[in-house]
């Protein structure tokens, strides 16, 4: 372990035993050491006392998450959206994390505006109600009233949240590097880079900046929609703390009883809701990353209200076309293609047999052939997906990821509105539009642009490479490295081979010339050495026969 890694353990040992007790305490110590102690686990207990005995591991990780605080919370939040790396139900109880954090007293909350804003919460705000509207792990929620007669909600970020966030991602991301390093079963998974981009991500999230800029970005792209309604944000009143942002009053998606006595059309909300989502993906490629049901208000008119802007996704000109060239292979039940945007898109491992990965996809894909658009369920067949990809090791990037999460649970939500909401008849009018943009003049120019800009790249970089090569030959610096992949086995096969032959041959002279000692007319050696050939060449058919290596346990 470096200097670096040592001084950064000792610099956080107290928060680092603290994690460990937790572990422990949820019998999660077993997922990093491979133990497991089975009179241990009756008399493990969650923070509120719960017997852990008939728990699962996936709730397990998910409470201690919460005991853990935001960071880890965030961390599980950010997991749920790769069903790729840890499986269906993980994905499921991670995405139920929230934080159970009791409320800060105003004082706090008017010292950081007051000190933010450079002015008296009084001078401020007309009205400024000191109970909080909502009180969550990274901030709290108020209600106010301008000068002007605005109602308004006033979010600002808890006390002293970004040092101890800051702390938790040097441990993990410690944690991430030493497993990357250590474990070669997850090294593949690059844990590195998935804490890189939860660091990016939850450092936003504390920059309330990036949400005002996303409330205003949302706005934008929604003026002219009379069925959509962002809060509108007040620049003067936000900061890097805090985010003043107008008050929609409305029933939130998870209040059912409520909106069902609303005598709105919830089937109309629940479309609206669904199409101003898949236009944020499709036209925009910026969308609200979290559909949860509480995000979206019903407001009179069946008119969607969206909240809590703090998480968002990007997808590229390059990644919608991937994208795009995914869903057409799916929709025109072409086996082929989908494989092959599954391919170019994932980081896949040398040894993916192709031809099974088709094999399965056309067996996905079968199951949705010749239905209805009503009756497909595009959330379970992207889970179908997602658990093939998975199967087959394969990785996708994180904003693909997110993604696929994202639908998955729109669709959850616009069902939950009204079951006769299909996303998949909704997404038809996109599916077509791609076709029709596929063979669009500005497609076309932007490909060709795209394309000049490679071309011109490596016409100009060739002379200067082609000149370096010939150069390094010339004065005999030119190295060439060959990385021999699985050639251990091999090896080891042909070594043992050699090695059974010899002995046995060994023996056979033994044996024939009756070399002393001799016991019943058989050399005593000669025995030996026949009994020890038989063993290893039964060892080496058994790893033939397995495919593996031969110093395998397996």
């Amino acid at each position: 372990m470096k200097i670096d890694a040592i001084a950064r353990l000792e610099r956080h040992a107290k928060r680092l035993g603290e994690i460990a007790a937790v572990l422990g305490k949820y019998g999660l110590a077993d997922l990093l050491g491979g133990l497991d102690y089975p009179w241990l686990k009756d008399r493990l207990r969650s923070a509120d006392g719960q017997a852990l005995a008939g728990v699962t591991t996936a709730a397990r990780v998910r409470m201690a998450m919460t005991e853990l605080g935001t960071t880890f919370i965030k961390l599980g939040q950010m997991l749920s959206t790769r069903a790729d790396l840890i499986g269906k139900e993980m994905t499921e109880e991670l995405a139920e994390l929230q934080s159970n954090v009791p409320a800060e007293s105003v004082e706090s909350a008017r010292a950081i505006i007051e000190q933010d804003l450079g002015a008296t919460l009084e001078e401020l705000f007309a009205e400024f109600d000191e109970t909080p509207i909502a009180a969550a792990s990274i901030a709290q929620v108020y209600g106010a009233v301008l000068p002007t007669g605005e109602r308004v909600v006033v979010k600002v970020r808890r006390t002293g949240i970004e040092s101890k966030v800051v702390t938790d991602l040097e441990i993990v991301q410690l944690l991430a590097e030493l497993l990357e390093k250590q474990s070669a079963s997850l090294r593949p998974y690059q844990p590195v880079a998935i804490v890189r981009q939860f660091r990016r991500t939850l450092l936003r999230e504390l920059d309330f900046t990036y949400e005002k800029r996303n409330l205003e970005e949302f706005a934008l792209h929604f003026s002219d929609d009379p069925t959509v309604c962002i809060p509108r944000s007040y620049p003067e009143l936000c900061s890097q703390q805090i985010v003043t942002m107008d008050r929609l009053d409305g029933i939130p998606g998870t209040d059912i009883d409520a909106l069902k006595s609303s005598g709105e059309d919830l089937a109309e909300f629940g479309k609206r809701g669904a199409n101003m989502y898949l236009e944020m993906v499709f036209r925009d490629g910026f969308y609200h990353s979290d559909p949860h049901p509480g995000n979206l208000l019903l407001l009179p008119g069946a008119i969607v209200g969206v909240v809590d802007c703090g998480q968002v996704g990007r997808i590229d000109d390059e990644l919608r076309d991937e994208v795009e060239s995914l869903l057409l292979g799916i929709v025109e039940n072409d086996a082929a293609q989908v494989t092959e945007q599954v391919l170019r898109l994932g980081s896949v491992p040398p040894d993916c047999p192709h031809d099974r990965l088709r094999a399965d996809l056309d067996d996905f894909m079968a199951d949705y052939v010749g239905h209805p658009l009503t009756d497909i369920n595009v959330g379970s067949a992207l889970s179908s997906l997602i658990e093939i990809i998975r199967r087959y090791h394969i990785t996708l990037p994180p904003p693909l990821a997110m993604l696929l999460k994202t639908i998955i649970v729109l669709e959850g939500t616009s069902r939950r509105f009204s079951p006769d909401v299909s996303l998949a008849e909704l997404m038809q009018p996109f599916c077509q539009g791609i076709v029709m943009r596929r063979f669009g003049p500005k497609r076309l120019v932007r490909r060709a642009r795209r394309a000049y800009r490679d071309w011109d790249r490596f016409i100009s970089a060739l002379p200067r490479d082609l000149t370096d090569l010939l150069a390094r030959f010339r004065d005999g610096t030119l190295t060439v490295h060959l990385d021999h992949r699985h050639l251990d086995p091999i090896v080891n096969r042909l070594v043992l081979g050699v090695l059974t032959a010899a002995i046995f041959l060994g023996s056979s002279q033994l044996w024939s010339s009756q070399a002393q000692p001799v016991l019943y007319g058989i050399s005593i050696f000669g025995a030996l050495g026949y009994i020890i050939s038989l063993f290893l060449g039964w060892r080496l058919l058994r790893a033939i026969r397995k495919s593996g290596n031969i110093n395998s346990k397996s």
